[in-house]
């Protein structure tokens, strides 16, 4: 009788492995706004539903770390849904504040950039299999705008 419910097991894990599942990709990180008390970064995740009905975003959760710091962390409010047999682009925003920035100063002196690791959990309601995250991550310099770029 165990045998015959490993064999059940074992049917079930392969035919819930076979199942497609979403696809997604995150691009690198840049300046969208700045304000007197914080910069405003952002990225965009571009996910494919390769199902033929939508699926409910549980959470978008991001980190962005610099200099082996966390910079940044949160989750993205009411994030949707994914369309039907679509790729669709989420925009990730990260709001960092200047006094952390001012912080970095001894990476952001040598050549006025942010060395960057974002870092982000797409967690998808996907029928049967239940909440599945699908993980990304990206790395790279993010240049900074200059006084004459804000004035």
């Amino acid at each position: 009788m165990s045998s015959l419910v490993d064999r059940a097991k074992e049917f079930v894990a392969g035919k819930i492995a076979q199942i497609p599942k979403p696809e997604a990709s995150l691009t690198g990180v840049s300046v969208k706004s700045l304000s007197r008390d914080s910069a405003l970064f952002h990225s965009d995740v571009s996910v494919s539903n390769p199902y033929s009905h939508s699926l409910p975003i549980c959470e978008v959760s991001y980190t962005l770390k610099s200099a082996g710091r966390v910079v940044a962390s949160g989750t993205m409010p009411d994030p949707g849904s994914l369309p039907a047999s679509v790729v669709t682009k989420l925009e990730v925003p990260v709001k960092v504040p200047y006094n952390f920035l001012v912080s970095l100063v001894r990476d952001i002196g040598r050549d006025w950039d942010i060395d960057y690791e974002l870092q982000v959990g797409l967690t998808i309601d996907l029928p049967i299999v239940g909440d599945f995250t699908i993980p990304l991550s990206t790395k790279g310099e993010m240049k900074l705008p200059t006084l004459s770029d804000i004035f």
